[in-house]
């Protein structure tokens, strides 16, 4: 068997390669026609009911909007009660059929049993679960001092994807609905100081993935990828907030820009509606999988010469547990430390921050 598979080992990808040359052609010709036959048939979602978790900002935020202009009626859930309702009278005036905002914690099973429930009660079914809520972060795996946070990233990117699908699949199941997925390219292509946040998204898609076969057709099952796009997250705007995602200050304060998340979400709710099973932004990050399953050395080297800080990495150390006035080798506090480009200027606080405590429950409201 050891001499089978050493022998596999070496004409499979090679022939794997030239097989999909051969076959390249004809699969573009197969999904332009799938593409082409998915926008005839698109789902009219007018008075259709969509779920959407993480909704208070973001991502979330404009699917909500999307929807709104296709005319769907909207359950919008996050912990942010005051950002739901001016969400949800700005999804109203864009063409809404009804909104409702639940204040609710995703990663608790009975929260979402509770806003599934009161959706069920208003409306008489669900027709998509769009679950965008996520939590990342950027610091260096060695740098963590207080692992208390490590539950809290996969709790909100993992389990508060998994319970709002497990007690909303025999709503699905009767509507022939669709599952919607926020997912990141993260889930396979690495990238430094995102090492749990990348972990727990792959073990999202893996889940989703294997959950479409379980659900043989019966509920669509619609995973988005995207890779760096412009958010709270990156745009400086991400405050903590009672009852808002934690974010680590760095993540909150640094100006970075990127694709911009309307047209994510724009294109997430399009292909939902046309049947789609990967909504991808931007696509060419595809590029690298091919290397990362055939040549993943050479994947390797070429991040590690794209990422190189050609000297001391230069990081931040809010959110691990360590003191921010540590000590450098030069004696200066790290707050005096250049700045990366694009940065704003701030004073961080001694100590390490902590994720907000969750706000109580509140009653829905009906726009």
């Amino acid at each position: 068997m050891d001499l089978v598979n050493s022998v596999l080992n070496l004409v499979v990808p090679p022939a794997s390669l030239v097989m999909l040359a051969f076959s390249w052609p004809a699969l573009c010709f197969i999904n332009t026609c799938e593409w082409l036959y998915n926008n005839l048939y698109t789902e009219n979602m007018e008075n259709k009911v969509v779920i959407i978790t993480g909704a208070s900002s973001g991502i979330g935020e404009q699917i909500a909007y999307e929807y709104a202009k296709r005319g769907a009626n909207l359950v919008l859930v996050a912990r942010r009660e005051h950002r739901l309702r001016g969400i949800s009278e700005n999804a109203r005036r864009m063409g809404a059929g009804h909104v409702i905002f639940i204040a609710a914690d995703v990663v608790k099973e009975d929260e979402c049993r509770r806003f599934i429930s009161e959706a069920v009660n208003i409306f008489g079914r669900v027709d998509h679960l769009v679950n965008t809520a996520s939590l990342g972060h950027t610091f260096y795996f060695e740098e963590v001092a207080d692992t208390s946070m490590f539950p809290h990233l996969l709790d909100i990117n993992f389990w508060g994807n998994v319970y709002p699908t497990y007690v909303a699949l025999p709503y699905l199941r009767k509507s022939n609905g669709r599952i919607v997925v926020n997912a990141s390219v993260e889930n396979w292509l690495p990238l430094p100081r995102m090492s749990l946040y990348a972990a727990a998204k792959a073990a999202l898609v893996n889940f989703y993935e294997t959950l479409r076969f379980e659900l043989n057709g019966e509920i669509g099952v619609t995973i988005a990828t995207h890779g760096w796009i412009g958010s709270e997250m990156t745009s400086g705007k991400f405050m903590l907030e009672e009852g808002a995602e934690m974010q680590w200050k760095e993540e909150r304060e640094v100006n970075v820009t990127g694709g911009p998340v309307e047209d994510f979400a724009r294109l997430i709710v399009s292909g939902a509606c046309r049947g789609d099973t990967y909504v991808k932004f931007p696509s060419w990050y595809d590029v690298f999988l091919i290397y990362r399953v055939f040549a993943p050395n050479l994947l390797n080297w070429t991040f590690r010469l794209l990422l190189s800080t050609h000297g001391a990495r230069r990081t931040s150390l809010i959110g691990t547990g360590r003191p921010v006035f540590e000590a450098t080798s030069t004696g200066r506090p790290v707050s005096e430390r250049p700045l990366l480009e694009g940065t704003s200027t701030w004073q961080p606080m001694a100590g390490s921050y902590t994720f907000s405590q969750f706000s109580p429950p509140h009653p829905y409201k009906l726009q």
